[in-house]
């Protein structure tokens, strides 16, 4: 189709737009051909050359053939009167009405010039996606994923996936107070609360930054908030203080995380030992607390951890977003 478009135009506009293109694209090729060390492109951007230099050889011939003087026809004048003034030659006539063909010609070469420049140009002129600037880091999808039985069993139970879409958002690194940060790994498991027997659907979801790392996990159990904060005072937890948080019973405790050393070249790895501090926001499922938390926790390597604003920032942007699976 457009090679029928092409030889539709006049000869003046259809060569000086084969012999732009041609030259345009084989001179582009061939620089990133001898950029890339690609001998096939290299050959590609040849024949583009050779094909402009036929019709810039076509062009000259037409040229000199226009340059040539033709044989002027004879044309017997016509009788003059004193009342009839003199009549041009019928040649100059002709040539009068004849199209313009070196004005095509410069005006073909202009527009595309115009688009050849754009095309040549526009990768550096246009604001480009890889621009150096690190990414952040996005959830895998695990659709095809098979469940466990637990998730089958209770119906509003959200997987890992869900929360790690709903965790992994542009503005976490702002709400954690720090906001030229960019998420370096982010990932999202549907599994089990240890210690079940696979009965308790707990999916998480993690989010890494170079100065903090949040986790959320959702624990489809019969622990309500108000148990949990009474097996609190029989535990190690520390800094413990009961809130609500979107209108559900909720509390704060502090921790520390379980650091384990894996030797991936054999032999047994490290003992377990005592990891940096973290602190957890529990939220109960929903406002009467009928059973079932979430888990909002932030830790850093330093040890250092945001203020508990922080955390409440996250569980209101964060929870309202989480969806509830139905099955």
């Amino acid at each position: 189709m457009l090679g029928f478009l092409v030889r539709l135009l006049p000869f003046w506009v259809r060569e000086p737009l084969l012999i732009l293109v041609g030259s345009v694209f084989g001179v582009r090729i061939m620089y990133l051909a001898h950029r890339d060390g690609e001998w096939v492109a290299a050959a590609i951007g040849l024949v583009f050359l050779v094909f402009t230099a036929v019709r810039v050889h076509t062009v000259a011939r037409a040229l000199r053939a226009r340059r040539a003087p033709a044989p002027a026809a004879a044309v017997a004048p016509a009788p003059q009167t004193p009342l009839t003034p003199p009549t041009a030659p019928a040649v100059a006539v002709a040539a009068q009405k004849e199209p313009n063909a070196w004005g095509q010609a410069v005006a073909a070469v202009a527009v595309f010039a115009a688009l050849g420049a754009a095309l040549w140009l526009g990768p550096h002129l246009l604001p480009s996606d890889d621009d150096g600037a690190p990414r952040a880091a996005s959830c895998a999808g695990g659709e095809d994923e098979e469940l466990p039985g637990a998730y089958r069993k209770t119906p509003r139970a959200v997987t890992g996936d869900e929360l790690c879409n709903a965790l992994n958002r542009p503005d976490l690194a702002q709400l954690l107070g720090t906001p030229a940060e960019t998420a370096t790994a982010v990932s999202g498991s549907s599994g089990t609360a240890p210690l079940t027997d696979g009965k308790v659907a707990q999916p998480e979801a993690e989010v890494q930054f170079d100065t903090y790392t949040v986790n959320v996990s959702a624990t489809y159990n019969e622990l309500s908030i108000a148990q949990y904060v009474k097996l609190m005072e029989y535990g190690e937890e520390t800094d413990v203080k009961t809130l609500s948080v979107l209108g559900r019973p909720a509390v704060l405790a502090s921790d520390h995380t379980m650091k384990i050393e894996i030797n991936f070249g054999g032999g047994s790895g490290g003992p377990v030992e005592q990891g940096p501090p973290a602190r957890t926001l529990s939220v109960a499922l929903d406002a009467k607390d009928r059973g079932g938390y979430y888990d909002i926790t932030v830790w850093s390597t330093s040890g250092a951890l945001p203020d508990d604003g922080a955390l409440l920032d996250i569980a209101e942007k964060v929870l309202p977003t989480i969806p509830e699976r139905t099955v």
